[in-house]
């Protein structure tokens, strides 16, 4: 098992460490993917999800080619519910510069599935394999996909089968089943009967939060790599530490470093989103500061603030208090 970790992983053309950066909408954005960067260089980094239509007719690209190439390694994840965008969308996001396009089947949204999108096209397996087949045509780079287990019953094999086929890159694969959202276990066995069905690498997403929950899955799927979502969420120091821990070594982050490294997102937020930034940060501020004496109180008072000094002092002082 000691060779599998120091190995890299294989996507096409690409090799990257075994560990990458989820799609989480809202908290995976520029600012939060530039902030991994400080600890990670190699990883590969997911953007959050665009629908194709949105790329299409996002005339200035603010809001859909959101990114720039210091991020990179990228895989730019996309959402479709039809062909009728996916030829300029791709043109687009392959200009702007990319490594990776990812076609996202697992979303549980309600908006998402209402639009035939997500992980409703696992309900619909001829629909899936039209787009599935119409981005492959299109995309010149590596292509992949992320499933889930299903919709409402299990037939991540069969859809894994359909994807491999239409030529993807590799697949993704969240165990879980539409209708359970991220309640419950994840179906640890499905996941390695897809990764025996398929000859693509399989990536597992779902759980999997730091270097010993990436082990036992690894023990229990045998699968390539691993997309931490949630692992990272105010711990952009995660990737670089569950490789280091893989590998052998060591890598810790003190108290005192989170709080600046807290600091450094609120920065990165109110460099690229404005005033807007300090908003946008809120809703990483419980998370940085969770599990700290006296973080109730600040994190009720700094939460609800309007001064990006109010709570740029604050998270100077908590951090300086800590001993």
């Amino acid at each position: 098992m000691n060779n599998y970790w120091q190995e890299p992983l294989r996507i096409g053309n690409l090799s990257f460490p075994r560990f990458m950066g989820g799609p989480l909408d809202g908290i995976t954005d520029a600012p939060f993917r530039k902030l991994v960067r400080t600890f990670s260089s190699e990883e590969l980094l997911y953007t959050e999800m665009r629908h194709v239509a949105c790329v299409a007719n996002d005339k200035t690209g603010r809001l859909s080619l959101d990114f720039d190439q210091s991020e990179r390694p990228l895989n730019y994840q996309v959402a479709a519910n039809g062909t009728k965008f996916i030829e300029r969308a791709i043109e687009r996001i392959v200009d702007r510069g990319v490594d990776i396009i990812d076609l996202n089947v697992g979303c549980p949204a309600k908006n998402v599935v209402n639009s035939g999108g997500g992980s409703s096209l696992m309900d619909d397996p001829a629909k899936l394999e039209v787009i599935v087949t119409a981005l492959r045509r299109a995309i010149s780079i590596p292509f992949t996909v992320k499933i889930r287990a299903g919709f409402k019953a299990k037939n991540a094999i069969e859809i894994a089968k359909l994807i491999e086929g239409c030529g993807a890159d590799a697949l993704a694969i969240h165990p879980r089943l539409r209708t359970e959202f991220f309640q419950g276990r994840p179906d640890y066995a499905l996941a390695a009967q897809v990764k025996q069905a398929i000859s693509i690498p399989v990536l597992l997403s779902g759980n999997v939060v730091n270097w010993p929950t990436a082990r036992m899955a690894y023990e229990q799927t045998g699968v390539d790599g691993f997309l931490i979502g949630r692992g990272i969420w105010a711990k952009p120091w995660q990737l670089k530490m569950m490789r280091a821990h893989s590998l052998g070594q060591e890598f810790n982050i003190s108290k005192q470093q989170i709080f600046e490294i807290a600091q450094q997102h609120l920065q990165n937020m109110l460099d690229h989103y404005g005033e807007h930034g300090l908003y946008c940060f809120r809703k990483h501020l419980p998370f940085y500061v969770k599990g700290f004496v006296g973080a109730s109180a600040f994190r009720t008072k700094l939460i609800t603030s309007t001064s990006i000094i109010e709570v740029q002092e604050g998270l100077k002082q908590l951090g300086q208090s800590i001993v």
